[in-house]
């Protein structure tokens, strides 16, 4: 029996916490040490040391940290890890720019190093069911991808607004549940808050293949909402990732004898059918992947330049908003070139 992988944590806030208790019950893994400079005043390490620097949890000799900081430390922070041949699961997105981002990219790949970013959605059983779906050709061709992702305002993030912090989720579910990208975006965004940075943001985009993508986000909202829908040539899928729950609307193959109805050559309502899915937690199945993605494993986990694009596509949907303009995406090859390479598992 191979010997547990030793673990790290960078950061003990609201998504911290979360990832030292899986962590700390994770098989073939030991949570060796936390960092954060706040200490553990809320007892959430899980017992692990609680460390002031990223330097001494390197001194441990880790094989790998979980990067749980705030968005604007995650460059430096990456970089260190790297630096010190250490692989990292970084929360997303990977960073607040896109230099930062494509610096981290070049820092592990470099190196040959095992990385990956929390796009935690990738793992939300519904929209596992939804990818593998439309993998296997359920909808014929897809023709729109509308998000929703609605709620409360979290006084918990201060260095991002709401493209960076929640429209990624969006961004990057879209991309893989369809194996597309994007290639243009259009923005509106609003901030009401008294901060800096959007609170609101309304996008229309377009993927590589033709789909027309739409994303409403915003954290001004007393409804919390997690809502993706792809519309296509048999029907329509809805996800609901709070509740992982999937369901289809097909397109009916019956005839109506009403004249209005029968004139207008479109689709007509038709079953409705709802998945009974296994629903285990996202986290728990992410930090599974990146374990075994660490340990040499086939592991379908988001690699750093499927983040770095992400980040790309953010900084387009703020550069739109801003200049009131549709920003054309140029396409990565290097992430084109990865696709192609990598099994579907």
């Amino acid at each position: 029996m191979s010997a547990a992988l030793k673990a790290g944590l960078i950061g003990l806030g609201s998504m911290g916490r979360h990832h030292a208790r899986v962590l700390a019950g994770l098989e073939g893994v030991e949570l060796v040490g936390v960092v954060d400079p706040m200490g553990d005043k809320n007892g959430w390490a899980q017992g692990a040391p609680v460390l002031s620097t990223v330097e001494e949890l390197i001194a441990l000799g880790i094989d790998y940290a979980v990067v749980a900081c705030p968005t604007a430390l995650h460059e430096e922070v990456g970089l260190q890890l790297a630096d010190a041949g250490i692989s990292a699961l970084v929360e997303k997105p990977l960073a607040d720019t896109v230099e930062g981002a494509r610096r981290l990219v070049d820092a592990f790949e470099s190196r040959g190093l095992v990385a990956g970013v929390g796009h935690i959605e990738r793992c939300n059983p519904a929209l596992l069911s939804l990818r593998a779906r439309l993998e296997a050709g359920e909808l014929g061709d897809v023709y729109q991808v509308v998000t929703r992702r609605q709620g409360p305002f979290p006084h918990r993030i201060a260095d991002v607004g709401v493209v960076k912090d929640l429209a990624t989720h969006d961004i990057d579910l879209t991309g893989w549940v369809t194996g597309q990208t994007y290639t243009s975006i259009a923005a509106h965004t609003v901030s009401k808050s008294g901060r800096p940075h959007e609170d609101m943001v309304s996008a229309v985009g377009q993927l590589s293949d033709g789909t027309m993508v739409n994303h409403l986000v915003n954290w001004l909202s007393p409804l919390k909402e997690r809502f993706t829908s792809v519309t296509g040539e048999r029907g329509c899928f809805i996800a609901d990732t709070l509740t992982a729950d999937l369901t289809f609307h097909s397109n009916a193959a019956v005839t109506t004898e009403w004249e209005a109805l029968r004139a207008f050559r479109g689709v007509s309502e038709g079953d409705m059918i709802r998945y009974a899915i296994p629903k285990r937690e996202p986290l728990l199945v992410e930090h599974e992947l990146f374990r075994d993605a660490v340990q040499g494993k086939p592991a379908d986990i988001c690699t750093l330049r499927q983040g770095l694009r992400t980040v790309e596509v953010a900084a387009s949907v703020l550069e739109s908003a801003t200049g009131g303009t549709t920003v054309l995406i140029p396409t990565d090859r290097g992430q084109e070139q990865e696709q192609e390479q990598e099994p579907r598992r």
